[in-house]
């Protein structure tokens, strides 16, 4: 395999796999010392579903990342509206918001981005090694 294969190959999954980290990193408010340790266990697995939902649209872009790549775009462009409107209303601000758009929605978007062009790097690939031969 080339290296750039290989580097579209993994830039994707990896890119993913940060993203889904960071975006677990806010189950971390679920710890408050007023609730007893259940409590803030079952709020933290309550807090983890979105993770655990986009680990699961890992594994199908792992397997198939062109339909991967476009799950993870709508993600990341289809909840920028609702996300955006959302913190919109608590702070007023628009480039707070957008702020929060770009780090936490339009990182998806690029994943899925980066998938679709894994899909088409190794379409290519294939293509030029079975005309050689």
């Amino acid at each position: 395999m080339k290296k750039s294969v290989k580097v579209f190959h993994w830039l994707p999954r990896i890119s993913c796999i940060l993203v889904i980290l960071f975006i677990s990193m806010f189950a971390l408010d679920a710890f408050n010392p007023e609730k007893t340790i259940w409590q803030q266990l079952v709020a933290f697995s309550i807090h983890l579903i979105p993770s655990f939902i986009l680990l699961i649209f890992l594994i199908i872009a792992w397997k198939w990342e062109y339909i991967g790549g476009l799950i993870f775009i709508i993600i990341g462009l289809g909840l920028s509206p609702f996300i955006f409107m959302h913190n919109y209303k608590m702070n007023q601000s628009i480039g707070m918001s957008l702020g929060i758009i770009m780090a936490i929605t339009i990182p998806f978007a690029i994943v899925g981005i980066l998938f679709i062009l894994s899909h088409f790097q190794k379409k290519k690939n294939l293509l030029k090694t079975s005309q050689e031969e």
